[in-house]
């Protein structure tokens, strides 16, 4: 009988053990760790589209080639007279970016991550027929300075390699606002830019600094555009999405002190914001006229990927273009 009993007892000792053995399999998963193995938690963003589709809210993107024989100077105004850029190099980026495969491309990035296009071309856009060479080694890199927003948004990342690929070329890309990214052309250390803010532009092309590439009508190469989009908490606080216009938003948030995060950095999206706040507040790009409103006004004077971050966080309003946006949401609200 105690022998029948002591065999009972390793039996239900043995079946408690694999149990125990196979619970823990379950939990943890077949490699051993249940963190691992845990889906990651879903992120919610509080931040949200609330005002777009505005017309005073269009962004359009241009292209121009920097001029070999501009007055190029240092970052203290100095002339520089050593400057060596690729102009072939410059001129076949552009004409493949203009070209019907390069347009084609553009018009369809985002819409399949998406489901919607993150930029759209403009019907009286240039369109580029000319050859484009090859690369050689004095040829090979090119220049780009560009805005964050095109940047950000992803749209280079995916058309560079295709020209890249094709073409054997490589395309360094700065990337800043189209203030600094000017800047940097001013100062002969870009071949090209691709920027968003028609005054500068036309400063740039006034001041020498662009030129008309062969085929093409003026220095300023204005393809295609998206839409800036007004964010904010999904709460809405001063109301704007049921506000009659942008400006009306933009009023109704001046109105109630509700944290607002700027650009603040010479941008085309800072220059677009500046140009929809209410005359009377007289914010401008000089510290100065904002001096009173810090309160709720943040001059980030950082990209649009760092300050989309900011606004989540701080549970502000933010203009932003809406290509940007829509990576920033892809993201989980993390931007490099």
């Amino acid at each position: 009988m105690k022998k029948y009993l002591s065999l009972l007892l390793v039996l239900v000792m043995v079946f408690a053990l694999c149990a125990c053995a196979s619970s823990k399999i379950d939990s943890e998963g077949p490699n051993g760790s249940a963190a691992e193995e845990a889906a990651a938690p879903e992120v919610t963003l509080n931040t949200v589209i609330l005002k777009e589709a505005d017309d005073s809210m269009i962004n359009n993107y241009t292209l121009m080639a920097v001029n070999p024989d501009a007055p190029f100077v240092d970052a203290d105004g100095n002339a520089v007279s050593d400057v060596q850029l690729n102009t072939v190099g410059a001129a076949a980026l552009i004409n493949w970016l203009l070209s019907e495969e390069g347009e084609a491309a553009a018009a369809e990035y985002g819409y399949a991550e998406y489901g919607e296009y993150l930029f759209y071309l403009k019907e009286d856009r240039p369109i580029s027929t000319a050859e484009i060479p090859e690369a050689t080694e004095e040829t090979k890199l090119i220049r780009l300075s560009t805005t964050t927003s095109v940047n950000d948004s992803g749209l280079l990342g995916y058309l560079l390699p295709m020209f890249e690929e094709k073409y054997g070329y490589e395309v360094e890309v700065f990337s800043a606002g189209t203030g600094k990214a000017i800047a940097n052309a001013k100062m002969g250390n870009a071949d090209l830019i691709l920027v968003h803010a028609k005054a500068q532009e036309e400063a740039f092309v006034e001041e020498g600094f662009a030129y008309v590439l062969d085929g093409m009508e003026s220095e300023r190469m204005t393809y295609m555009y998206n839409y800036f989009v007004l964010c904010g908490p999904q709460e809405d606080p001063a109301g704007v999405k049921d506000a009659e216009d942008v400006l009306t938003a933009f009023a109704a948030i001046a109105d109630g002190k509700y944290p607002f995060v700027s650009r603040g950095d010479g941008s085309g999206t800072h220059t677009k914001e500046l140009s929809l706040w209410p005359e009377s507040l007289g914010i401008t790009d000089d510290p100065t006229t904002f001096e009173a409103y810090t309160d709720w006004y943040t001059s980030a004077n950082a990209g649009m990927g760092a300050c989309l971050v900011m606004a989540e966080e701080m549970g502000a309003y933010i203009l932003t273009d809406k290509a940007t946006f829509l990576t920033f949401v892809a993201n989980d609200g993390v931007m490099d």
